[in-house]
């Protein structure tokens, strides 16, 4: 009864766009606020340029996540949906940019922050492969591959390549020693990340309890591993 009334399929893309930056900004907006995660990243100890370049990092890793959710080959969708996915994919970093404006930010940035969010992307979109094969190596180590298993790999892809990535650039690539602090992005990223594929495989539980079983074993691995 509440539900806003679009005129166009353009205009419901552009409000579905903008309320999945707007999830993406208070997710790390939260992380960025989080005790634990400014304790492991030293963030008090750092000047304020360093801490907005982290703060930063952990929005345009929340942005650039729905990015890659939404073109997910294991997405289950109908193939008409699929298109509008990618739609929506591709209004996200202006989303973003037209987000920033509201709140501001002057005109002058937003090219930066573009570049910024389509370097990240092709970044992370590159790193998937890589964060795949050694997922796939891992499981066959331990119990061999199974479909469960190759499903699991693939539906976690996409959140553990944005806390790779993430994690990378907060410590400017000196990561040793630094697994808590992976760890705490990883679960706050998997967080957003279940939260926006439920509804989009239309509200279904059991990708959602997959997605956490795999999530926990993870983190189960890392905590062996330290």
């Amino acid at each position: 009864m509440n539900r806003p009334q679009f005129e166009s399929l353009d205009q419901a893309a552009d409000a579905t766009a903008d309320a999945l930056v707007r999830a993406a900004t208070g997710s790390a907006f939260q992380l960025f606020r989080d005790r634990e995660f400014r304790r492991l990243a030293a963030i008090e100890q750092l000047s304020q340029t360093e801490q907005d370049r982290i703060f930063n990092e952990l929005v345009v890793a929340s942005v650039v996540l729905i990015m890659l959710l939404l073109e997910a080959p294991d997405l289950r969708m109908a193939d008409e949906f699929r298109v509008y996915c990618a739609e929506l994919r591709a209004r996200i970093p202006r989303a973003h940019v037209n987000q920033l404006g509201s709140m501001g930010v002057e005109g002058e940035h937003f090219r930066d922050w573009e570049r910024l969010i389509t370097m990240r992307y092709e970044e992370y979109a590159r790193d998937r492969h890589d964060v795949r094969a050694a997922a796939m190596g891992l499981e066959s180590s331990e119990k061999g591959l199974t479909v469960d298993g190759l499903s699991n790999i693939q539906l976690l892809v996409p959140v553990q390549t944005a806390a790779i990535g993430c994690h990378d650039h907060v410590c400017r690539g000196n990561t040793d020693g630094r697994g808590e602090l992976f760890k705490t992005i990883l679960r706050s990223l998997s967080r957003l990340y279940l939260e926006l594929r439920v509804p989009l495989e239309g509200g279904r539980i059991t990708p959602l309890t997959r997605a956490r079983v795999a999530v926990k074993r993870t983190l189960r691995r890392m905590r062996r591993k330290t």
